[in-house]
């Protein structure tokens, strides 16, 4: 193989049809900019295909799942919402750091007796949260960290 053709070490495989393994963990899935106009239940408010894409993996494998919403902060699916314009893509550093603390505390009650979170979220919403709950002691899978948009909606469309 030339080293134009070599696979790129960061990237996944779009190709790989494994399913996380969703059954056993809490699921978050992160919110997005895509919103319906009015109040609604969260698992609806939120537009974007990449979301209604997770959200199908998700609720196809049963799976216990709530939203990091950058406003609210946990919102479980059914909980109804009004729409904002808030991300933490334009948060500077402490911003996003007092958000990870508040929803590692939010998080606590849907935790009790679990080992395994997986994340699908940006890099702005995991950076502290996920080093907190690995230092908690839950075993962290993120199936899509390291995939452009497009690789992430290809990585969706397999698996669901």
């Amino acid at each position: 193989m030339n080293a134009g053709a070599a696979r790129r070490p960061d990237r996944g495989s779009v190709r790989d049809t494994t399913p996380p393994n969703l059954s056993d963990a809490l699921v978050l899935v992160s919110c997005v900019g895509q919103k319906l106009a009015g109040p609604a239940p969260a698992r609806l408010l939120y537009r974007s295909a990449w979301f209604v894409k997770v959200r199908m993996l998700v609720e196809s494998r049963s799976a216990d799942w709530c939203i990091l919403s950058a406003l609210y902060g946990v919102v479980a699916p059914d909980a109804s919402i009004a729409p904002y314009d808030k991300t933490l893509n334009t948060a500077n550093q402490a911003e996003r750091r007092i958000w990870a603390d508040d929803v590692h505390r939010q998080l606590a009650p849907y935790l009790k007796g679990r080992r395994h979170v997986v994340i699908f979220a940006g890099k702005r919403y995991r950076e502290f949260l996920e080093p907190a709950l690995r230092q908690d002691g839950y075993e962290v899978d993120v199936p899509m960290a390291n995939l452009r948009i497009g690789e992430q909606l290809a990585w969706l469309v397999a698996r669901t």
